[in-house]
């Protein structure tokens, strides 16, 4: 509850900081996102490493099937969530009069100093050594190494709940701040119906997700999902799945029906490759561009031929907001036709409620996770 509290205190003071603070102050409030951003972008790779190495190491049966097993479940949520948002898109759509706003947001002044604390490597870099280095340990049985991979695993826990934790509100303060000061804030209203439509979209995927896992688990489903209300509002306010992750593994560690081994082994990957939430969104959100600049709403076989193809570049998409839109640029071009408006306009609107998308991606890690565990078992 403590923590619940101070998210949402971060918000508010975030909120009211940026609607007050005088053009001269901006510069503080800069630099506490960027060097606060920084920290935590840094703490990453170590947490992907830390986490996900010593629990495939420790993994007992067929651990390649289960990787295997983890990257189809996230493909195929990702893809099922952007076929239910296509398939919404066709009816949804025509029902709204959505016009843009052509409001210009207020700028913000120059920094006028940056700190950088660059990763020592990017996450999906991370991703694979943690994967092949836990496999080889594996392998090789190696005890020294094993030992090594926990005692690094201990490591990483104490720097995230003694800096990550810690700095975290400090991030979502300054990035609302900046929100608020730029006025983008209240530019949500323009697509209010769209991105409410988004949202609800996202709690009826989370439910489908939770819902199905129970039945395969035969676990409920509430035992985990009832924990991950500080992840949902630490994603609201970093808007990255990445930064997001200490959280993340402190709320699935509370889930009284989830193994510890393998929320260290399921929530780092999936924080990396679940993007159920940002992909749904990126659906909707190019069906409403398309209607606003084109006149219509892409042809089914062409949005199929799309969401096949952003499933796997979702999975590769940098844990940094509006990562997935960043990462898929290249076929919204190419598949969807898009020309220089309709990509910046796709980039606007989905960076007006990424947060939302991250939230579901996060929240939709347990539930998989859920099912993850039940395949362990399976192995063991």
């Amino acid at each position: 509850m403590r923590t619940i509290l101070f998210l949402v205190g971060a918000v508010i003071v975030g909120i009211v900081v940026g609607l007050l603070i005088p053009e001269s102050l901006v510069n503080v409030v800069l630099a506490v996102r960027q060097i606060s951003g920084q920290l935590i972008f840094f703490l990453i790779p170590l947490i992907i490493i830390g986490f996900v190495a010593p629990s495939i190491s420790a993994q007992k049966g067929n651990v390649s099937r289960t990787l295997l097993i983890a990257f189809t479940l996230a493909y195929c949520s990702s893809v099922g969530a952007a076929f239910f948002s296509a398939i919404t898109a066709q009816y949804a759509i025509p029902l709204l009069n959505i016009t843009p706003d052509d409001s210009v947001a207020r700028a913000l002044p120059a920094q006028l100093f940056t700190v950088e604390i660059p990763p020592i490597m990017n996450v999906m870099t991370a991703l694979t050594i943690a994967v092949l280095l836990g496999l080889g340990t594996l392998w090789t049985s190696s005890d020294v190494f094993e030992k090594a991979l926990v005692q690094f695993r201990s490591i990483v826990l104490n720097l995230v709940s003694k800096i990550l934790i810690p700095i975290l509100p400090f991030y979502i303060a300054a990035n609302f701040a900046v929100l608020a000061y730029e006025g983008t804030i209240s530019r949500l209203w323009v697509f209010l119906p769209v991105i409410l439509i988004v949202i609800v979209m996202h709690y009826i995927w989370l439910t489908l997700l939770y819902v199905g896992a129970s039945v395969y688990s035969g676990k409920n489903g509430w035992h985990v999902v009832r924990h991950y209300l500080p992840a949902y509002l630490t994603a609201l306010g970093t808007m990255s799945s990445a930064a997001t992750l200490g959280v993340a593994l402190q709320s699935a560690h509370k889930s009284d029906v989830l193994k510890r081994e393998t929320v260290d082994f399921s929530i780092p990957l999936f924080a990396n490759i679940h993007l159920c939430g940002s992909v749904l969104t990126e659906v909707f959100f190019v069906c409403v561009v398309s209607q606003l600049l084109y006149g219509s709403i892409p042809e089914f076989s062409t949005l199929a031929l799309f969401i096949i193809l952003l499933g796997i570049f979702a999975v590769g998409a940098p844990g940094v907001p509006g990562g997935t839109v960043l990462a898929s640029l290249g076929i919204v071009i190419s598949v969807l036709q898009f020309d220089d408006a309709g990509t910046a306009m796709l980039i606007a609107i989905f960076a007006l409620q990424d947060s939302f998308g991250t939230a579901c991606n996060v929240t939709g890690d347990g539930a998989l996770s859920l099912i993850i565990d039940k395949v362990r078992s399976k192995n063991e």
